[in-house]
């Protein structure tokens, strides 16, 4: 599951019992090392999906971690490009990866910026959102967008119910669970609370209207469903 050049369990445990923040500063040298990075893969599908929806000029990555979908950006976007992490240890990561990205140390139910951007971008860091933390986080997005921005991000598919992936979902979230039951602070981290009707109902809330694309390179399940779907979210 890891290559050599990743954590430990050790320094998994660690993190784990550690807040969310300073369990991202522990891994961050090496997080591109595990798993939990968004696969190369799924960030190319998403970049050939966007590009039809430009042309962008500046665009925000949102939790950027260390940066992979910085990249996404640089291919999309014609102007500044810039991620904001509240991670002092994946900016650092970020910034040798990618030195010429405007990177901000924020928390992103607090973002500092006014309408500066026309395409923000997320990947993989909605688990560390409460569900209702989510209005206050699109809202901080959509002000930070300018008139008619896009906030653009990767859904997958839900497991099948009783699959083995559905079970290591349902397992890991109540683990978690557990977890911030016994410890502070908590590492919020959950699966299967980022839900599609849910979401799209918060964006809308916050002012988005919202669509949805499939991401054909990733193909589709045998109903004939997309494997993955691209939310895109314009603000008015």
């Amino acid at each position: 599951m890891f290559s050599p050049q990743g954590p430990s369990l050790r320094e998994l445990t660690v993190q784990a019992l550690s807040s969310v923040e300073h369990g991202y500063d522990l891994l961050a040298a090496r997080f591109d090392a595990t798993p939990f990075r968004t696969s190369d893969r799924l960030l190319d599908a998403v970049t050939r999906t966007l590009e039809p929806l430009g042309p962008f000029d500046s665009g925000l990555d949102v939790c950027c971690g260390t940066g992979a979908g910085l990249g996404v950006l640089r291919a999309v976007c014609a102007g500044r490009v810039a991620g904001v992490d509240f991670s002092t240890g994946m900016l650092a990561e970020a910034r040798r990866a990618h030195p010429g990205a405007d990177l901000v140390r924020a928390d992103a139910l607090a973002l500092p910026f006014g309408p500066a951007f026309d395409l923000a971008v997320s990947f993989g860091a909605f688990g560390h959102f409460l569900p209702e933390e989510q209005h206050t986080l699109f809202a901080r997005v959509h002000a930070s967008l300018r008139p008619g921005g896009t906030f653009a991000f990767p859904l997958p598919a839900p497991a099948r119910v009783g699959s083995r992936a559905y079970w290591t979902l349902w397992g890991f979230d109540t683990v978690m669970r557990v977890r911030n039951a016994l410890r502070r602070p908590p590492f919020v981290m959950y699966y299967r609370t980022f839900r599609l009707a849910d979401v799209r109902t918060r964006l809308e809330t916050a002012g988005f209207d919202v669509t949805l694309l499939p991401v054909e390179p990733l193909g589709r399940r045998e109903n004939g469903s997309p494997a993955c779907r691209l939310v895109v979210a314009r603000k008015g």
